[in-house]
């Protein structure tokens, strides 16, 4: 880190200061390389699922920091590597999707993302680009040839995402083993077109980002960058972006602007400070303002970080809409907090009354009908914003206010049921 407090450009200095930096290949270069022009940034996203996730945000704000500097960004789509299968990480051969599919997925991951950028023709516009435009034309032999060649089985037979199969014994399909040389390809197809210089990646990709280096090297007399972003934790030592109802999606018909402001006012104490400088907008010095608050006063912060984060990935209009939710909900009763998540519930299936704990269950208020029952037993369950006691209450038509009545969990999970 010692070269980081060096850094002269003012991407690579704003880099650093907001806790995004871990590692670059050639660091005095590359802080030359933006002091002096325009750099054009890449960045890499599979398509194996219909949204990407909180775990891929510092990336994606790489993107933007690398934007609002006066660089160019390139989304990249993994169109084609989808088709092999990245295997850093897994422990067995993912799933092959079909080409239909991952089209699907890509229109739909790039639908969910598009606010964080802007894209045009402009010099500083963020360019979308699908590595299957080159990818799925290439021959096999003379791929090999051109490409294959600068390859050395050993050097990849020592790569973290090839060597932890193997230690576990586990299969890694030829296929996946070519990843990193369709990955090492991607970079310099990417100069070639683009005058693409640097590739940024979480920190466990290093690996196949310095293969691009390399291969930049050897086919085109170039030299290309590498630049790095933390692994992100939260304080308690979790993976970012998992919750105990699983993965937070960045599309919103996965994860509602709401529950996505809910999950960062969330945060924990010790996060709010890293996270306003990691994924909102603010000024360094109102994020160290907002940090040093205490006690009752941290909340105000916690309340400025979900505004800010939701308001990038969503708009400014989703993300004042889901605070005023949450105020309603908190300050007036939940009764006034229209913009709750809803679920629909035919009405026979109220008609003899449920049980309260199978309702809640299903509307995935709670993990199981168990875990309401213990949140009852707890006090931490309450219907229309009256805790219930009773772990065999039932809810019927009589619970219904204009169609609708409201179940909580603890202070901040909140749902309303609709009769239909």
């Amino acid at each position: 880190m010692s070269a980081a407090h060096r850094f002269r450009s003012e991407f690579l200095r704003t880099f650093v200061e907001r806790g995004a930096y871990y590692d670059c290949s050639a660091p005095e270069d590359l802080d030359a390389l933006f002091g002096k022009e325009r750099v054009t940034a890449y960045i890499g996203f599979d398509c194996t699922a219909p949204s990407l996730h909180v775990g891929s945000l510092v990336q994606l704000m790489t993107l933007r920091r690398l934007q609002q500097a006066g660089h160019r960004p390139i989304l990249l789509m993994g169109g084609g590597t989808t088709k092999a299968g990245d295997p850093s990480g897994k422990d067995e051969t993912r799933l092959l999707l079909t080409p239909e599919k991952i089209e699907d997925n890509k229109n739909a991951i790039v639908a969910g993302v598009r606010h964080l950028l802007k894209f045009g023709d402009g010099p500083t516009d963020a360019i979308l680009v699908d590595n299957a435009e080159w990818l799925d034309k290439l021959e096999y032999i003379p791929f090999l040839r051109e490409v294959g060649k600068h390859f050395s089985v050993n050097r990849m037979m020592t790569m973290e995402s090839v060597k932890l199969r193997l230690e576990r014994e586990q299969p890694l399909s030829f296929l996946e083993f070519n990843y990193s040389i369709m990955q090492a390809y991607d970079f310099v197809e990417l100069y070639k077109r683009y005058g693409c210089r640097l590739q940024s990646s979480g920190s466990d990709q290093w690996g196949n980002v310095v293969s691009g280096i390399d291969l930049g090297r050897r086919m085109e007399n170039v030299q290309l960058f590498g630049l790095t972003t933390p692994l992100i934790t939260t304080a308690s030592g979790a993976k970012m972006g998992k919750t105990v109802a699983g993965a937070v999606w960045l599309n919103a018909d996965q994860v509602s602007p709401y529950d996505y402001w809910q999950f960062w006012r969330n945060t924990e104490d010790k996060d709010v400070g890293r996270f306003l400088k990691l994924f909102t907008d603010l000024p360094v010095a109102e994020i160290a303002r907002l940090a040093a608050l205490q006690g009752a006063e941290l909340n105000e912060a916690k309340k400025i970080l979900a505004t800010e984060a939701t308001a990038i990935l969503h708009g400014r209009d989703a993300a004042d809409a889901a605070a005023e939710t949450s105020r309603k909900a908190f300050e007036e009763g939940v009764g006034a907090a229209a913009g709750l998540p809803t679920f629909e519930i035919a009405r026979d299936k109220l008609g003899a009354g449920m049980a309260v704990t199978a309702l809640a269950h299903a509307a995935g208020l709670t993990t199981s009908a168990g875990d309401a029952r213990r949140q009852i037993e707890g006090g931490g369950l309450r219907l229309n914003d009256k805790p219930v006691s009773d772990v065999k209450a039932v809810v019927t038509e009589q619970d219904l206010n204009d169609g609708v009545l409201k179940l909580s969990v603890g202070k901040k999970k909140h749902i309303l049921i609709k009769v239909v």
